[in-house]
């Protein structure tokens, strides 16, 4: 059976190495690792924010999902504490695409009065681990720790036509809601659980 653990300080340059590996098509992963690194840190100090990592028999995490029980006040709480020294680190980026950044705090701050204000932010799972079933068991911790908080409904965004991840989420209870493009000209499905 697979475990899943909250994420501590140490695991954090892991998770955004991680990140970076198997979401290659997320604009945060332009951002770059020191830029996640700080993200992922913040969030471990975050109320009702959660990180989880599942192990490897080696030590290794075999994934991790970041999880927000509001994702407005979790990028409220980043933009005031880590905004300045985030940018600075990743100035090239956000200069080179700064309508994607503009896209990703209107997305994150706004949100729609039908969505529920929890989400499951991130999911990856280590290549040597894939289709081991350690998505699924991220995921049903996460909704695990949504349900501690009080928390019974939730959202997650993933590319339309990544059909894996849409069949985890739908094994999990969540439900397709509507397709919208959080950064223009890509196209992605918003679930709903439950």
């Amino acid at each position: 059976m697979i475990e899943a653990r909250r994420a501590s300080v140490d695991d954090v340059p892991a998770i955004a190495s991680l990140h970076v590996d198997r979401l290659p098509r997320g604009f945060l992963t332009t951002l770059g690792p020191r830029f996640l690194h700080r993200l992922y840190t913040r969030m471990l100090t975050v109320p009702g924010a959660h990180v989880l990592v599942a192990d490897r028999d080696d030590g290794d995490i075999a994934g991790f999902i970041a999880t927000a029980g509001d994702t407005r006040a979790l990028y409220r709480e980043f933009l005031r504490r880590d905004a300045a020294s985030a940018a600075l680190g990743s100035l090239r980026a956000i200069l080179r695409a700064p309508r994607q950044v503009w896209e990703t705090l209107r997305y994150g701050m706004g949100g729609a009065d039908d969505l529920p204000p929890a989400e499951i932010l991130s999911i990856a799972v280590a290549p040597g681990a894939a289709g081991k079933g350690v998505g699924g068991a991220l995921v049903a911790r996460a909704l695990e720790e949504f349900r501690a908080d009080g928390i019974d409904a939730a959202r997650v965004v993933t590319v339309v036509d990544n059909e894996p991840a849409l069949r985890m989420y739908e094994r999990a209870g969540f439900h397709r809601h509507h397709v919208t493009e959080v950064h223009a000209g890509t196209a992605q499905q918003v679930l709903v659980w439950p």
